[in-house]
């Protein structure tokens, strides 16, 4: 079916052996391990290859990383692109990993960074991202006989309010404090929810070598590629500016550094790195991304706001509403007004900055649709709401509590696309339950997560069948499982 278990593929292909990498790929930096995968199915075929420990897989010393030569660069287009001298890159030799999955380097703290929201426009659209540290480690070999242990971070960006892409990547740390990335892999998918390419896949030790992505004590003029494989992935990063101070989520932010990052294509970006958070900012021509939330570097104590718990529950109460007589929808007005009210005064004792836009828009248009008596637009208006007043709980609530209720809220919009008979959106509305569902599922117990997988499944089966009415009534069995959990 389309709808496969993406998370199980991934941790399946994660527990092949020394051996079996070794028989896949005999020359270890060979042009591409992908696969082209047929629509609308996850076949991560260069998913990273992890070795067991006592089979010939050791502990890692300090490795010269091989370097593109020029005509390979030439090859991949890249030679008339201006690139920085090999005296300025500091990326040239991986220290020893003892410690690999503790990383204290600030400016890339991928081991405390639980959660991260970035937001911003891309093409003219609404841009999102979710960044989660995933629960788990691997174990990659990412050069003959060495190997090191890795953090798993999940990645998933929406364009338009829809999934765009999700990406599992892995990152270690050296003993010099700097920070490596071992690779990645990448789903984009079109309207539908189809995966249409995995175009961006690379893994250390198949595709390429391991790459940095964060000097320890990064200093102006000093360069380093966060993927270095020309033709397929590429991108080499130039700092000119440290010590700098941004306005953050949750006010001034110091010890920022700035560099100059140039991409395959020839484009370039201006990319901030910030203390406490990581990637900051990225800007390329119109597009922007930025950082909106963080845990817990954002974490304020006390519990979650009067205000902000009210306009989360008034957003449910519009959901759960029938609107079909004029009493629901006098009452379905009454809600928004009142989360009009509790938004005013929650923005005027201070949210982070870059969370406002999404919470103004979501509720106007909540209240537009509800003045004209759009019953499937004030649902997902009212989706919206709540969604953007839960990203905002991110600052009070542990990160799984946060993710529960995002699934949720995917499951009521798979509802809601079931009704309006719209199943291309319920496919993506089920590719997207699928990866949040990976963030929760060590927080569940084996019986509910199970019913959770198999209501998810069926309701992938039924976007196959092009049956709406029993994807509605899954989408109904499936927000009641979820609702049952605290």
């Amino acid at each position: 079916m389309n709808t496969q278990r993406l998370a199980l593929l991934l941790a399946l292909a994660a527990v092949t052996t020394v051996a079996e990498a070794r028989s896949v790929n005999d020359n270890p930096f060979r042009a591409s391990a992908t696969q082209p995968a047929a629509a609308g199915v996850a076949v991560p075929a260069a998913t990273a290859k992890s070795a067991q420990p006592g089979l010939g897989c050791q502990a890692t010393a300090a490795t010269s990383i091989p370097q593109p030569s020029q005509d390979r660069l030439d090859a991949a287009g890249l030679g008339g692109i201006p690139l920085a001298p090999l005296a300025a890159r500091r990326d040239l030799v991986a220290p020893p990993f003892p410690r690999s999955t503790s990383v204290t380097n600030p400016l890339f703290p991928i081991s405390k960074l639980q959660s991260a929201i970035l937001n911003g426009v891309v093409d003219g659209e609404v841009f999102h991202t979710e960044t989660t540290l995933l629960p788990i480690t691997q174990i990659v070999e990412w050069t003959p006989g060495q190997c090191v242990r890795v953090l798993v971070s999940q990645y998933m960006a929406f364009r338009g309010g829809r999934l765009e892409e999700t990406a599992i990547d892995l990152y270690a740390q050296a003993s010099d404090g700097s920070v490596w990335y071992l690779g990645e892999s990448v789903f984009d998918y079109d309207e539908a929810g189809q995966i249409f390419t995995t175009e961006g896949t690379w893994h250390a030790g198949i595709e390429g070598p391991a790459a940095m992505i964060m000097p320890a004590a990064p200093r102006v003029g000093d360069a380093f590629r966060p993927e270095n494989i020309p033709g397929n992935v590429f991108e080499e990063v130039t700092i000119t500016k440290v010590g700098q101070t941004y306005d953050g989520p949750s006010g001034r932010v110091s010890g920022v550094i700035v560099g100059s990052e140039t991409h395959q294509d020839g484009s370039i970006s201006e990319k901030v790195f910030a203390p406490g958070y990581g990637e900051f900012l990225s800007i390329t021509g119109n597009n922007v991304e930025a950082m909106a939330l963080a845990s817990p570097v954002d974490f304020v104590p006390g519990g979650v706001p009067e205000e902000l718990s009210d306009i989360s529950e008034s957003a449910d109460r519009i959901f759960g509403s029938r609107l079909r007589t004029q009493a629901e929808w006098k009452q379905a007005r009454a809600l928004a007004l009142e989360i009009k009210e509790d938004w005013r005064e929650l923005r005027a004792a201070g949210v982070p900055p870059r969370l406002v836009e999404p919470m103004d828009v979501a509720l106007r248009d909540l209240i537009a649709r509800i003045a004209v008596g759009n019953r499937p637009g004030t649902y997902e208006a009212s989706i919206a709401v709540a969604y953007a007043s839960n990203d905002l709980e991110l600052r009070y609530k542990p990160v799984t509590k946060v993710d529960t209720v995002r699934f949720k809220l995917w499951a009521r919009r798979a509802l809601v696309d079931a009704t309006s008979n719209t199943l291309d959106d319920v496919r993506s509305d089920v590719v997207t339950l699928e990866w949040i569902r990976d963030r929760i599922a060590h927080t569940l117990d084996p019986v509910t997560l199970t019913q959770l997988d198999t209501l998810v499944r069926d309701l992938g089966s039924a976007v196959i069948d092009d049956d709406a009415a029993t994807a509605a009534e899954l989408a109904k069995g499936l927000l009641e499982t979820i609702d049952g959990i605290d």
